[in-house]
This record gives structure tokens, C-alpha cells and sequence, in this order.
């Protein structure tokens, strides 16, 4: 699937798209198809507040969208060629004249409605892996009813090590481990701590504190193994350091990963942040030959690529789903491994639980199986839940410890997800 070819041919009907989300993704993905991608044409960005909507628009060297509150005069604004903005997310979704919509908020509640919406509207949903991980399952069901795909992104870990995967099958070889590379691990960081590298790299604190804790990580690794049936070797993956990715070969046990596979992650090695796939191959005559390319002796073969784009690699996304019917990332049925929450810091009964990437919980990656047993409480369903009792740093949550918020749709979701996967 050639997508840079296709996008160059769509001549005068370009894909149309709905960016929901201004943060640094957004602003970035709106920016780069404005003034660099042929083919695709931001029509419109919801945010929370119009300033950022608008301001995303700036950035691109887009002036004076039109601030749209209906969804007539989006389309209106839509079929004249001018950029429009609103602070409703769904009217992008339900207007006609948009391909695709791209949810790139990382807040799960907020973006299963606006996939939901969208779904129901038969667009194209690209959306990124906290909500992947959580209800991925349910929404890739209802997007495959509604004929339309429901992705994870190309420029994340989990469409990078997608690519891998398909290119060691390409030249023979079985993955068995999807691994992230990580130069920095430690579950107690916290928006306060990682303000400054957040301010330096355009970040909200939140998001960056992600990136350190582990749960951005736990979520991406997440989405390969839903999207592969690989597993965890145990809670929180192994994360073994080293110094470089040609090393994670011999890291990790042969038996386990033709056991069907596993995800991972190696701590401190180069190149970072990139990824990698090891590949089995069992056949002499092969072997001789990857030998031969310097590939090592076998039977385990490092793939990598030493970085992932970001939003830079989202056009390609895009022209998969509108041009191809084709995800980038998606689940291939229930889940596999599931983001478990788990207590930054030593959590008092009665207090309300803050957000992904903030200051009372983090993420690890646990067997969906094993975390269903538990009945362990999933990352991307706790912010806003009130505690029942005492939880110790370091503890596992569970959905005995919390009160539920009521009336939400991710919890809607969930039940639906165990009911089509698990309970069937």
C-alpha cells in the first residue's frame, strides 16, 4: 500500500479530516498536513476552549477560521474550503464533508464518545493508545459493523513495531517479542517533576509524566499485544537494561517467547527511542544466509528502527484507513494484556483519583486474564473514582477499592467488551 502515491493522486477531492485535541500532537499533525502533505485537508479542530482551536489554526498559517457552534454551519464552511473551529467535538462527527476524524486528547472517557460518534456517523476513527488499550475491542467491534476502521496511530510504538513485525515475517522470520526501547523508567514521577522537560518540548506536565511513570509505555505495549496475542512474562514487563538493542537477543528466555510471544522493553539502551522485533528462525539453510547479511547467528534476530515520528507519520495513517479500509494498529479480538493501576503514592480512603500522568497512580501491563481473575482496576477507568479504603504505594487497585463515577460510557463499554470477548 503505497500511501504517499495515492495521496499525490487525489487531485481535487483531497481526504478530508476533523482534528479533535490542540495539544502538541494536534497542533503538530495540523501543521505538517496544512503545509506539507498533499492529499489531506484539515477542515476542522475541536479543543476545549476556541483560543486553542483557533491558535492550532495559526500555527499551521491558517487565519481566521470561522468559530462554528451547528453542524450546517461547519458543512457550509466545509463545502466553501474555509477552516472552521468549535469547541463541540461531535459536530465534527456528525457533519457530512469529513473522512476522517483523528482523537488525539489521550482522555479515554471523552475519546469513546467521540469515537462512538463518529462510528455512528461512518467515519474513520484514528485515535491513539490509552483509549486502544482500555476499549479498543468494543470499538473496533463497532467500527467493523459501521464498515469503517477504528486505528491506533503510525508514528506511536505500536504502529512502529506493527511495520517490524510484518517486515520480519516478510523475510522469514516468527516475531516473538514487540520490545520499546526506554532511557527512563521511575513510576514516581509526577507533573512537578517533569515540568521543566515538559516546558522545553512543548508537553503538558501530564503528558510527560506519562512518558517517565511507565504508564504511556504500559499502554502502547498494551495495544502490540491486542494487536498481536503476545503477552507479559509478568506484571510490568520485564525491562531489562543494556547497553544496546543488539543485546536484547540474549536477555530474554527462548522458551517463553515461542510460547506465543511477548512484549516488552529494554531500560538504558541505544538507539532510543526507537523499537524492536526479534524474529525466530529455526531453518539452516536461512540462517546461513542472515549470517551471511550479519544478522548474527541465530535463531533469535534483532529488527529495529531507531526512532518513531509522532504526528509526523499520522498523513500515512490517514491515507490507510480513507483510501484502503486498512488500520494501522487494531485489535485482533479481545484483550490480551491489560494497563493495571497501581498506587503511586500511599492513597487514603475517600479521596477521588486524579488523571493518567498525574500524581496518584501509575500503569503496568498485566495478562487481561490474570487482571480479570483479580478483578484489577484498568488505568484508563480510574481517574474519578472515589476510594473505599486505604491503598499502599506500589498496591494494585481493584475495582472492589473504588466507587465508580456513575453514568459513564467507558464502564458501559467495558461491560460490552466482556460480554462480546469473555463472557462469549
Amino acid at each position: 500500500m503505497i500511501a504517499d502515491r495515492i495521496l499525490l493522486e487525489r487531485g481535487e477531492r483531497p481526504i478530508t479530516v476533523g482534528v479533535v485535541g490542540t495539544g502538541a500532537i494536534g497542533r503538530g499533525l495540523t501543521r505538517q498536513i496544512t503545509r506539507v502533505t498533499p492529499g489531506i485537508r484539515v477542515v476542522a479542530v475541536a479543543g476545549r476552549r476556541i483560543d486553542s482551536a483557533i491558535e492550532t489554526f495559526a500555527v499551521a498559517g491558517v487565519d481566521e477560521p470561522v468559530v462554528v457552534t451547528e453542524v450546517g454551519e461547519l458543512e457550509e464552511a466545509v463545502a466553501g474550503g474555509r477552516a472552521a473551529v468549535t469547541e463541540d467535538a461531535g459536530l465534527l462527527c456528525r457533519a457530512s464533508g469529513i473522512d476522517v476524524i483523528v482523537e488525539l486528547t489521550g482522555a479515554v472517557e471523552f475519546g469513546a464518545g467521540v469515537a462512538l460518534e463518529a462510528i455512528s456517523h461512518s467515519k474513520h476513527i484514528v485515535t491513539t493508545a490509552e483509549l486502544h488499550a482500555t476499549v479498543g475491542p468494543v470499538l473496533k467491534h463497532r467500527a467493523d459493523q459501521a464498515g469503517v476502521v477504528f486505528t491506533d496511530i503510525d508514528g506511536d510504538q505500536p504502529g512502529a513495531l506493527l511495520r517490524l513485525c510484518r517486515f520480519a515475517r516478510t523475510v522469514g522470520c516468527t516475531p516473538v517479542l514487540a520490545g520499546n526501547i526506554k532511557s527512563l523508567q521511575d513510576p514516581y514521577r509526577t507533573p512537578s517533576t517533569q515540568e521543566g522537560f515538559a516546558r522545553e518540548h512543548g508537553l503538558s506536565p501530564e503528558m510527560a509524566t506519562s512518558f517517565a511513570d511507565g504508564s504511556k509505555i504500559s499502554f502502547e505495549m498494551a495495544v502490540v499485544a491486542n494487536a498481536t496475542g503476545f503477552r507479559v512474562t509478568k506484571l510490568g514487563m520485564c525491562g531489562y537494561r543494556c547497553r544496546s538493542v543488539t543485546e536484547a537477543a540474549g536477555l530474554f528466555s527462548l522458551d517463553e517467547l515461542l510460547d506465543g510471544g511477548r512484549v516488552d522493553y529494554i531500560l538504558g539502551a541505544e538507539p532510543a527511542p526507537g523499537v524492536f522485533v526479534l524474529g525466530y528462525q529455526d531453518d539452516p539453510f536461512e540462517r546461513k544466509y542472515l549470517r551471511l547479511h550479519k544478522m548474527g547467528d541465530g535463531p533469535l534476530y534483532t529488527f529495529y528502527a531507531p526512532y518513531h515520528l509522532g504526528h509526523f507519520e499520522v498523513p500515512v495513517t490517514i491515507a490507510r484507513a480513507a483510501a484502503y479500509g486498512e488500520p494501522a494498529v487494531a485489535p485482533l479480538a479481545g484483550s490480551v494484556v491489560e494497563v493495571v493501576t497501581t498506587a503511586k503514592r500511599d492513597l487514603a480512603a475517600g479521596e477521588v483519583l486524579d488523571g493518567i500522568g498525574h500524581y496518584m497512580t501509575y500503569g503496568q501491563c498485566e495478562n487481561a486474564d490474570r487482571a480479570l481473575t483479580d478483578d484489577r482496576l484498568p488505568l484508563g477507568v480510574a481517574e474519578g473514582c472515589r476510594l473505599r479504603q486505604d491503598v499502599a504505594r506500589d498496591e494494585l487497585l481493584s475495582y472492589a477499592d473504588v466507587e465508580l463515577p456513575p453514568g459513564r460510557l467507558v464502564d458501559a463499554l467495558r461491560s460490552e467488551q466482556e460480554r462480546l470477548f469473555v463472557s462469549a
